[in-house]
Formats: structure tokens, C-alpha cells, sequence
């Protein structure tokens, strides 16, 4: 259930025929381990998966093709390497369902017992293509500053607050994040929101702070997570959110969401670059 077992960095074989032993969860327990997250949580939240490179064959052999949305809990105690994920979906590809409900049933059962708790999935058919919004990240734009930076490894030293001041409520997003396959090397690009309560955050610093995960190798939800808790750490906020959305790589992309207090689920709009 490590890495370098996964079939990332590997060649692979490409079947087109249902198997869902192509599944390959990897711990979370690990990664949260070096950044000082013990089994109580200090967050809940969603893995918001979007494929789209979903298709199968109805009962008369005629090709379907749908857009699936994976809700994975926060709490669960795996993730899905990204890779045997889009080999999973394209087994499918010659493969017989009786009906999309059947295929939904199926995607659930599989991923919830790669996960080890209840996955939510959701499909979109191609008549529903068009009700699929774009949106940005609400808030102030970090990205605005003018600033040097030279730290490209996670530095949560770059991280102030004004605790003496009286606390303010802001929501912060950048387009800068970018961090690294922990396998292969390729780059994960992504944005980042962050709302908080609490002493108010040094927007040079955070920015900063963001642009140091450039060189960083991790898994999108461990980013999410080391950013969550510096922040979180450093900076103290009474209520705080962080959610992210990276750009798509073999036809997937991944949106963390974490949390300390209750606030709705986001609604998965796609931004321009994904």
C-alpha cells in the first residue's frame, strides 16, 4: 500500500475488461504521520474526484460515456493512487452494464472498498453536459502581490499573523500552487482557497508560503493537509477551511477540502484551467 508498489512511474498494461483489483489504495495514516496528525483529526472534509474518461458498453454493445464525481470522505483511512484509478475506469471500456444506475452501484461498491468507507459517486450523462458551470475561486487574490520569492520547499516560518489586533474574517486564494508527483516527479498544478477566522493573516507571507510547495513532492491531499495544519499551527485561526482544485492529468482531477467547522460542501464548479 506504498508507492512505489503502485503502478505510477511503470508501464502498463491496459485492459479493457471490468477488474476492480486495478484499484490501489494507499494509506493516508503515512503522510499524516510526518506532519503530526495522530488518529484524532483535526479536520473533516471530501476528496472530490472528477473522471472523464468514463465509457462502457450497454446491453446491445453500444458505447456510452458519462462524467463520474467521487466523493471520498476525509476520514477515510485510504486514498486511490491516481493512476490505477484511470486504469480502473478504463476497464470498463468493453465491458457490458445493464444500465447507468447499475454502473454507479458498481463504481461505488469498488472504490468504497479501496477506501475503506463509503464513497459517494455521482454521474453526469451527456444530456447534462451543458448544466456544468465554471466558476473561480471566490475572495481576495493573493496572486495581486508584488514580491520576491526564493523558497521553494514547505516553510511555515513564512507564515505571520497579527495576534495583537482584533480578529477578521477573509477569504484568500492563489492560482500559484504547484507541487510534484512523489513518484514520477511530473507536476501537479493547482489553486488554493483559504478561508479563516481568527488573527489576520500576513497575505505576503501566506502567498510566500503557497509558492514554497513548487519543489514539494506529495500527493494532493497530503499538500491540502501540511497546509491546513501550518496554517492552522502558525497562525492560529479560530475557524478555518482550505480546498484546493488541481488541473486534470489522465483524465482525473482532485479536489481536497478540509475543515474545522461546519461549512456546506463545495459545488465542485470546474475553474478555467481544469
Amino acid at each position: 500500500m506504498t508507492p512505489e508498489h503502485s503502478p505510477l512511474g511503470k508501464s502498463s498494461t491496459y485492459t479493457e475488461q471490468y477488474d476492480p483489483a486495478l484499484l490501489f489504495p494507499i494509506a493516508r495514516g503515512q503522510g499524516r504521520e510526518a506532519i503530526g496528525i495522530g488518529a484524532a483529526l483535526p479536520f473533516f472534509g471530501t476528496d472530490i474526484w472528477n473522471a472523464y474518461e468514463l465509457s462502457w458498453l450497454n446491453a446491445r454493445g453500444k458505447p456510452q460515456i458519462a462524467i463520474a464525481t467521487f466523493f471520498v470522505p476525509a476520514e477515510s483511512p485510504n486514498i486511490v493512487e491516481s493512476k490505477s484509478f484511470k486504469l480502473y475506469l478504463g476497464s470498463f471500456a468493453q465491458t457490458q452494464v445493464d444500465s447507468i444506475d447499475a454502473l454507479r452501484d458498481t463504481l461505488k461498491r469498488d472504490v468504497s472498498a479501496a477506501c475503506g468507507a463509503t464513497v459517494s459517486v455521482r454521474l453526469i450523462a451527456p444530456v447534462d453536459f451543458a448544466k456544468l458551470e465554471f466558476d473561480e475561486f471566490e475572495g481576495l487574490s493573493l496572486d495581486r502581490l508584488d514580491l520576491d520569492a526564493n523558497v521553494y520547499e514547505p516553510d511555515p516560518t513564512l507564515l505571520k499573523a497579527a495576534f495583537d489586533e482584533a480578529p477578521v474574517e477573509e477569504t484568500l486564494y492563489s492560482n500559484l500552487l504547484k507541487s510534484n508527483c512523489p513518484v514520477t516527479g511530473q507536476p501537479d498544478w493547482g489553486s488554493v482557497q483559504i478561508h479563516y477566522v481568527g488573527p489576520q493573516i500576513d497575505h505576503a507571507g501566506l502567498l510566500r508560503y503557497i509558492i514554497s510547495y513548487r519543489s514539494h513532492t506529495g500527493f494532493h491531499e497530503q499538500c491540502v493537509e501540511r497546509i491546513f495544519i501550518d496554517i492552522l499551527r502558525e497562525c492560529r485561526p479560530l475557524k478555518l477551511a482550505v480546498y484546493a482544485r488541481y488541473t486534470r492529468r489522465g483524465g482525473l482531477d482532485i479536489n481536497p477540502f478540509r475543515t474545522n467547522y461546519n461549512l456546506p460542501m463545495p459545488d465542485n464548479a470546474r475553474t478555467a484551467r481544469q
